[in-house]
């Protein structure tokens, strides 16, 4: 089986412009290939975890990534998926966003000897004269086909900016950049990104007359059609101070029953083979394939001694053992009033809930415990000495745990 076939096998692949061409270079691994990134948070999230996973598969198999960084991108902002507009970022933002990106990268792709390339787009997009663009790239555009795109017509209805009608350009003027610079004959990305896509391949064609190729990824949907890697408090980050690695386990291990065989072959590099065995799990089996979700994602971007500790933690949530690696709340002196903290303080405090007002939901609707004890009354308060030592372990609803100690 070549890599493109097992990427089928995955349920990786949406859509692609010449199956065959792609076949051939990627199994053969004769692809430069590049997929953007766009530093719109200083930390990637799991919404890139499949692009990044994709890259690490392609590599493998002899092929050539190129991780663009969207430093000249990210000044627009990509409106594909979005209900208003991005909010704009100052240029030192950008480039601290851009570094935290390389460095998180670079725990999937192997960057040395020139195996990969790592650029950004602002070396050429900054650059570029308005006027020469409009003559240069202008012609080759349909307003009438742009309006058509899916990116776009999600955002009509709202109003959509001069600034963001410009992406689509932009994203193809890269293409076309790698194309020529970098040797790069193939983009990937999200299946949301299919239309700007195939801009870069056409204005490829047009203005070299040659052939590029794209190829959609499946977007990561639960069983109800919605985007995986996001949780009440928001995304899931890949920078564990950001999201923790017990958390980060947390996510995967809490998916629902019927995603996680899909996230399994989608995302973790166990051979299909032993992913097709798992296919006639039912009951108890799929709390296992949630724990060996967990443990191989946490792996891949925290490292093994992190899953360790992370799958450790949980099993002892619900079973006698040591939680010492479970998200730890450190109060302080500070934190009392009058020397007493309130349980709303609490949670606030160890992110369990963004305000006082979620604490005080969560706490009267019985999603709050205290050593195993539901706290049902808001007034509920405690001195120092109660966190001292091994502290007290705080649960919010079935899944968000925190161990609270003094610091």
């Amino acid at each position: 089986m070549g890599i493109y076939e097992e990427l089928q096998a995955r349920g990786l692949i949406a859509q692609v412009t010449d199956e065959e061409r792609i076949r051939d270079l990627v199994n053969n691994g004769k692809a430069t290939f590049y997929i953007g990134f766009d530093p719109t948070a200083d930390s990637l999230h799991v919404g890139h975890f499949m692009a990044l996973c994709l890259m690490k598969r392609l590599q493998e198999a002899g092929n050539k990534p190129i991780a663009l960084i969207g430093g000249g991108t990210g000044y627009i902002g990509d409106p594909s998926g979005r209900s208003d507009m991005r909010s704009m970022m100052t240029p030192e933002q950008i480039q601290h966003n851009c570094d935290c990106f390389k460095k998180q990268m670079s725990r999937f792709i192997d960057f040395s000897e020139g195996k990969a390339l790592m650029v950004n787009n602002a070396d050429w997009l900054l650059d570029l004269n308005y006027i020469e663009v409009l003559r240069e790239i202008g012609p080759h555009f349909s307003v009438n086909r742009m309006l058509t795109a899916e990116c776009y017509k999600q955002r009509m209805e709202k109003g959509l900016s001069f600034l963001e009608f410009n992406y689509m350009i932009m994203q193809a003027y890269d293409f076309y950049e790698l194309f020529q610079n970098y040797g790069c004959n193939l983009e990937f990305g999200g299946d949301d990104q299919w239309s700007n896509m195939l801009a870069g391949t056409e204005l490829i064609r047009r203005k070299l007359g040659k052939d590029a190729s794209a190829m959609t990824i499946t977007l990561l949907l639960n069983s109800e059609g919605k985007k995986m890697g996001k949780t009440q408090s928001g995304a899931v980050w890949l920078d564990p101070e950001k999201t923790s690695p017990f958390d980060f386990y947390q996510y995967w291990r809490n998916v629902g029953d019927a995603d996680v065989l899909k996230c399994i072959r989608m995302l973790t590099f166990l051979p299909l083979e032993e992913i097709d065995k798992m296919d006639a799990w039912e009951g108890a089996q799929l709390n296992t394939a949630k724990e060996i979700l967990a443990y191989e994602l946490t792996k891949l971007v925290h490292g093994e001694e992190e899953a360790k500790k992370a799958q450790e933690s949980a099993r002892a949530l619900f079973s006698q053992g040591n939680a010492d690696n479970m998200p730890t709340t450190e109060l302080e002196e500070g934190d009392f009033q009058d020397g007493k903290i309130d349980i709303l303080a609490v949670l606030v405090k160890g992110g369990q809930a963004s305000s006082r007002s979620e604490a005080r939901r969560a706490v009267t609707q019985g999603g709050v415990s205290v050593e195993g004890e539901k706290i049902t009354d808001i007034a509920t308060a405690y001195v120092p000495a109660d966190f001292e030592g091994e502290g007290k372990i705080v649960r919010k609803g079935k899944k968000n745990f925190r161990r609270v100690i003094m610091k």
